[in-house]
């Protein structure tokens, strides 16, 4: 009898301890989770997309900046955090056989222009100084909201800029150029004016790996389709449009993008091998060393989604209603509203007579200067007729 005492106890305390162990293991996941949730430290995403090329046979670097940009609408972030800024408007484009539209894939599969596009600065509005004003937040008073990057200090930023390239330069529009030191020059104003929590910068053209070199703020990863010294090439010709719809890298990049989801658990490490030599043909480039997370614990969704605005609070936040405080808050309400005077409403013609009636002839007023010649004119009549010694009579 005593030791089925015995046995039953320890039979408990081992159920019991087992409970425990299963429990903590739940709370650590939870935490876990949470931790993995607001790991990054940012509460809102932002993306720049640059296309810096004009002419027809630069299609593809509007096809590529429309395609990141379908890319990340997809996953989440609204066009109002976008800006998205194209040189030439090949939707519109007279040599365009199919008006209103740019394609991404050979046989015009899939049209990346779309019934949404919201283009922020468009043809000659795209240039190196309005791109730096953007970033640095130094932009006239009267720009419309959809014209600024609104980020800060806890914005994630993806930034992606295509167009042709060589060693230390993007050119825009075949006229002018930013170099590496005046972008690396951008971001630490951004980093000191608070205007990101993390950046991650993808560029797309030739030697696009030297415009990351003279990168020195903290928080930065970038990204490169070709190293120095290579070309960045392009893909996907058809025929039936007369040119190349993208450029490798990129066309690799939105192929991996394709096979992402909002909950998707992918890492930066995974975009990294997206485009390896045999496909790219040039030798794609990255940079982490500025940037303070391990690439495998980033999330493709922290640059390429977005996230809802949250405040973490210690308070208790009662989510019962207080009946009697609401009850005499409407007997209140409606008190008031029988106090009021019914309302009234001012008298007007009907819309018929309205819409018919004659629009009122306007006073006629001459013109202040009018008034000041014709006392002028007087004046000068007078001298002439009667000279300087009639004057006492006027005065």
């Amino acid at each position: 009898m005593v030791a089925a005492c015995f046995l039953s106890k320890g039979l408990t305390t081992l159920v019991g301890l087992l409970l425990l162990s299963f429990g903590s293991l739940a709370a650590s996941q939870i935490e876990d989770q949470a931790e993995q949730f607001f790991r990054s430290g940012h509460t809102n995403n932002w993306a720049v997309l640059v296309c810096t090329s004009r002419f027809w046979f630069n299609y593809r670097h509007v096809a590529n900046t429309l395609s990141v940009y379908r890319s990340v609408k997809r996953l989440g972030i609204p066009d109002s955090h976008i800006v998205l800024m194209l040189a030439d408007d090949m939707a519109c484009n007279p040599r365009n056989p199919k008006p209103a539209t740019v394609f991404s894939h050979k046989n015009m599969e899939l049209n990346v222009y779309g019934d949404d596009v919201e283009v922020d600065y468009r043809s000659y509005e795209v240039t190196v100084e309005n791109f730096l004003r953007v970033l640095t937040g130094r932009i006239p008073p009267s720009t419309p909201r959809s014209k600024r990057l609104l980020s800060d200090d806890r914005s994630n930023i993806l930034i992606y800029m295509t167009g042709h390239g060589g060693n230390g330069f993007l050119k825009f529009q075949d006229s002018e150029e930013i170099t590496n030191i005046e972008l690396a020059d951008a971001f630490e104003q951004m980093w000191q004016k608070r205007r990101y929590n993390e950046l991650l910068f993808i560029i797309d053209t030739c030697q696009g790996a030297s415009m990351y070199e003279r990168f020195y703020s903290p928080n930065i990863m970038a990204l490169a389709s070709s190293q120095v010294g290579e070309d960045s090439l392009s893909h996907q010709p058809d025929p039936a449009i007369g040119v190349h719809l993208m450029d490798r890298y990129t066309f690799y990049v939105l192929e991996f993008l394709e096979e992402i989801n909002p909950a998707s658990q992918t890492n930066m490490n995974d975009l990294f091998q997206v485009c390896p030599r045999s496909l790219c043909v040039s030798t794609p480039g990255h940079r982490t060393d500025l940037f303070q997370r391990d690439p495998k614990n980033v999330l493709i969704t922290d640059f390429f989604g977005s996230v809802r605005k949250v405040e973490i609070t210690t308070e208790t936040i009662s989510l019962q209603p207080d009946l009697e405080s609401m009850e005499s808050r409407y007997k209140k309400d409606w008190m008031d509203e029988e106090l009021m005077e019914p309302l009234k409403y001012a008298e007007q013609l009907p819309v018929a007579q309205i819409i018919h009636q004659k629009p009122k002839l306007k006073d006629w007023h001459p013109p202040g200067g009018f008034i000041l010649g014709l006392w002028a004119l007087i004046i000068m009549v007078f001298f002439k007729t009667y000279g300087i010694k009639h004057m006492k009579f006027i005065f």
